[in-house]
């Protein structure tokens, strides 16, 4: 059998798991969307400025979560350019043209604010 016993109230308990509730937290995913906008943009390999300018972001929630989806609208003959810059691809004429890594690099600033900023939100809560 397990039992215990509390004095006191449980305002501020309830007062935390309401903020939470109502998803307070979660307003400033909308700033960091287009702050991950700009940042993919300038480290996006620019040859024409297509794809760096192709850019873009929602705020999804679903039932019990949020997030942001970055996206890139340059799709040339059904192909995404931005995912050949990223992970490299074959040429016309039997050549291969290297990936560069400059996603993860550019977001990972902006996951780690937003990690920090819900970390606050939650310890001060």
């Amino acid at each position: 059998m397990i039992s215990f016993e509390s004095t006191g109230s449980f305002d501020n308990t309830e007062r935390f798991l309401s903020r939470m509730s109502k998803g307070d937290i979660f307003k400033a995913l909308e700033s960091y969307g287009q702050v991950g906008v700009a940042a993919l943009a300038g480290s996006t390999p620019v040859e024409s400025g297509v794809t760096s300018a192709s850019w873009g972001y929602t705020v999804k929630k679903t039932r019990g979560s949020w997030a942001i989806e970055w996206t890139n609208s340059n799709i040339v003959a059904g192909v995404p350019i931005v995912i050949l810059l990223q992970y490299g691809h074959g040429t016309g004429t039997g050549g291969y043209v290297m990936g560069r890594d400059f996603i993860n690099p550019a977001i990972r600033p902006i996951f780690d604010r937003i990690a920090e900023e819900v970390w606050k939100v939650v310890t001060s809560a």
